[in-house]
């Protein structure tokens, strides 16, 4: 889909992320380790360095911590993903 992320560089806590429609932007990590749950492996930076892509969403470790590319697209571009329309185009 067009909100999948294509590449993600990572420095610190903060990720640049380039996605398969052509826009980019970064988000911030630690916004996920506030919510707690399985997130909060993300404190740990060594955990965080696990970091990569796979089918176009972040995951970490043996993959049991992903961010769906939805969220990550919404929040890195600033424009919500109208699920309304059947082809999921960004409002």
């Amino acid at each position: 889909m067009y909100f999948d992320v294509k590449n993600a560089e990572r420095t610190g806590y903060q990720v640049m992320l380039d996605f398969e429609d052509g826009s980019a932007g970064g988000v911030d990590l630690r916004k996920y380790i506030q919510e707690g749950t399985v997130f909060e492996k993300l404190s740990d930076p060594a955990y965080v360095a696990t970091m990569r892509v796979e089918y176009g969403t972040l995951v970490w470790g043996n993959g049991e911590v992903d961010i769906a590319p939805e969220a990550l697209y919404e929040e890195a571009t600033g424009r919500p993903i109208d699920y309304s329309k059947k082809d999921r185009a960004v409002s």
